[in-house]
Parts: C-alpha cells; structure tokens; sequence
C-alpha cells in the first residue's frame, strides 16, 4: 500500500534544508510507521535530489514523524533554479512511497 493511504504530509523549507512531517490518519497506524519509515527508506527515495544527511525526528505526543533532508533545495529559493524552490511537493512525493 502507499503510504498516502494512512497518512498525510506536511513540508517547510530553510535554506537549501527541507522536512517532511508524516502524520498518520489513525494514530493506530503510528508504530508502523515508525518501523516502515526509516531514515534510511526516506534518503534512498529521495537520493536524486537530497545530497546530505536525512534526519528523523519522532514527536511521539501527536503521533508525527518529522524528516530534515539536508541539502535538498539546489542551494535554497535565491539560488535554485528549480520550479519548486521552496520543496512544497515533496511532502506530496514521500507519499507515493510503497509501505
């Protein structure tokens, strides 16, 4: 299944850096994410554009998984020349991922 089917995606942007909440429709579905969606997953899915370190970030309180993919955004939105400049579609693109 994709993970859009249980779950929603939030993204920001500083610099050149992106993150990605993950947050499950049923907060049920929360340990499986934890154990499906690995910062390891999350950097091979992206390893075209983040060029730096994936961080995750477990914010067990409201059930979330945050992801900083460093070195993303081809230098920030002053410099990349990207039609996406600030990585808002990423979000959108993490859930396309089979879980």
């Amino acid at each position: 299944m994709k993970l859009k089917e249980i779950a929603h995606a939030r993204t920001g942007d500083k610099g050149e850096i992106s993150n990605i909440s993950v947050i499950p429709y049923d907060e049920k579905d929360y340990e499986m994410l934890k154990e499906k969606v690995t910062e390891a997953r999350v950097a091979e899915y992206f390893r075209e554009i983040c060029h730096g370190k994936v961080t995750r970030y477990e914010l067990d309180g409201i059930h979330a998984l945050n992801f900083v993919l460093d070195k993303t955004l081809g230098g920030g939105v002053t410099r990349s020349l990207a039609l996406d400049k600030h990585g808002k579609t990423l979000g959108m693109a993490l859930l396309e991922m089979e879980v």
